[in-house]
């Protein structure tokens, strides 16, 4: 008996020794992510920011370099990366995203397990997410108050931290001690908060199940080697019968599971259906409601390490965790292709990214199509509009290439623009000699626009493309 005893204890603590639960590694995870979250908008690299898209100054800022709205086509290319990536996420992974990424997830985990289970005991224990406070308790109804003041607090940080991607922090500090100035940010920020407020206090995990579109969306992505927490009914014994979301549940004590299945090892402690926070049972197989927050393997593992045995609720595929045909391939064609499209779409961003000019000008012909001077002369308005996309001032000026009969009547002489400045500037273009002898109409002639820094026209400058409109040759004799 001392042998068999012994024999447990030493199965127990093998399945138990380097067993580090996945909700403390959760933990880290979301630690990580809040800190990266608060630290990202503060680091600049060339007084540019990580990641800003800023409205109020017309800019975007990506990884230290600064583009203009007119610089926007990089956007596209930033959302197919956020979009593919999650599905690729999905189709390896599940719903990895749900419940190790998405700040719901992490805002949840805060309000319902630290603030009204650990600071405020409200909830008994973080392992039963089933069981809700007793709201009938007078010092229940002051905690909850409580709780819904701290996280009104943390809500109005998250939303501030939020706003930190479109108006800078520097600025937005400014702007907030003048809240009756910029009442569109002051909206923006409380209109977010209270909804973080409405979504974690009272929508809750209901968000997850019937709001959130990726939970839809998912569901034609997955397949039979997709990572997922998965029940094994061939260890554990079938609980439920039936197939799609009205399986019928047979048994609820282990004493009738083994009477139909002697060698079923579930013990139908329901430990991996009281902590989760979606209220599903795992054990009845894939479930769009399951977010992968894995915190059904935790409780298993501890039931079943305890007994000296592997858990039944493993982090695997049906086709290897449930139905025990074969390993999960992780490099099937499916995630190869997403994988393959995400290293297009990001050589494609760089690609262009590296193209980013320091200077960008429109071109723009008047509504007037010509000006008839005297000595047979010709004269042509044209709008430039200047932006000075890099980070210092420059002196700026341009000339006709390829065309040296056609003179700059006007800007004579260079200007300076600020560094994230724009300048509009007339611009007239003349010429005496015939250009085109044509009798019959107008000639609109291309000609290229050089346009440069003075002080640097190596590095900032751009060529822009527009015509320049001659005149019938009829008109200049008369």
């Amino acid at each position: 008996m001392e042998a068999v005893q012994s024999d447990s204890k030493n199965k127990t603590r093998g399945y138990l020794k380097n067993w580090i639960p996945y909700n403390i590694k959760r933990y880290w995870g979301f630690l990580a992510i809040t800190v990266v979250a608060f630290v990202l908008p503060w680091i600049k690299i060339n007084e540019n920011h990580i990641f800003l898209l800023s409205f109020d100054q017309k800019k975007l800022n990506l990884m230290g370099v600064a583009f203009d709205m007119q610089e926007l086509y990089l956007m596209p290319f930033l959302l197919m990366l956020l979009f593919i990536g999650i599905f690729a996420t999905t189709v390896l992974g599940g719903r990895a995203w749900c419940g190790w990424g998405c700040p719901h997830t992490i805002f949840r985990v805060i309000y319902r397990d630290l603030i009204e289970t650990k600071l405020l005991g409200l909830r008994k224990r973080i392992s039963n997410k089933q069981k809700e406070p007793d709201m009938s308790l007078a010092k229940n109804k002051i905690k909850k108050v409580v709780a819904i003041l701290l996280w009104s607090a943390l809500a109005l940080i998250a939303a501030s931290n939020f706003m930190w991607y479109f108006v800078p922090p520097e600025d937005f500090f400014v702007y907030i001690q003048n809240p009756s100035e910029h009442m569109v940010l002051v909206g923006f920020v409380a209109g977010l908060a209270l909804f973080l407020i409405a979504d974690i206090i009272f929508i809750q995990e209901n968000f997850c199940v019937y709001v959130c579109p990726y939970s839809r969306v998912q569901s034609v992505m997955y397949d039979e080697d997709t990572i997922m927490a998965v029940y094994d009914p061939i260890r554990g014994g079938e609980i439920y019968e039936g197939h799609g979301p009205e399986r019928a549940k047979m048994f609820s004590k282990q004493k009738e599971l083994l009477s139909v299945d002697p060698n079923a090892e579930c013990t139908t402690c329901e430990s991996c259906v009281t902590v989760c926070p979606t209220h599903i049972d795992i054990r009845k197989g894939l479930q769009l409601e399951c977010i992968n927050c894995l915190e059904c393997v935790d409780a298993c593992t501890k039931v079943m390490g305890a007994l000296g045995k592997a858990s039944l609720v493993v982090w695997s595929s049906e086709k290897e965790g449930a139905r025990h045909e074969g390993k999960t391939r992780y490099l099937r064609p499916k995630v190869l292709a997403y994988f393959a499209v995400l290293a297009v779409v990001l050589f494609a961003l760089f690609a262009m990214g590296s193209e980013k000019e320091n200077m960008l000008l429109n071109v723009n012909k008047t509504t007037r199509l010509y000006k008839l001077l005297d000595n047979k002369g010709v004269e042509n308005d044209y709008i430039f509009l200047y932006a000075n996309t890099d980070s210092k001032d420059h002196e700026y000026y341009f000339e006709v290439v390829g065309n040296d009969k056609i003179a700059i009547e006007r800007p004579k002489e260079s200007f300076k623009i600020g560094a994230g400045q724009k300048k509009k500037s007339v611009v007239v273009l003349t010429t005496h000699d015939v250009l085109v002898s044509n009798d019959r109409k107008d000639t609109p002639l291309p000609i290229t626009i050089k346009a440069y820094a003075v002080d640097d026209p190596e590095n900032v400058m751009v060529t822009r493309k527009t015509v320049f409109v001659y005149p019938r040759i009829d008109l200049l004799k008369d």
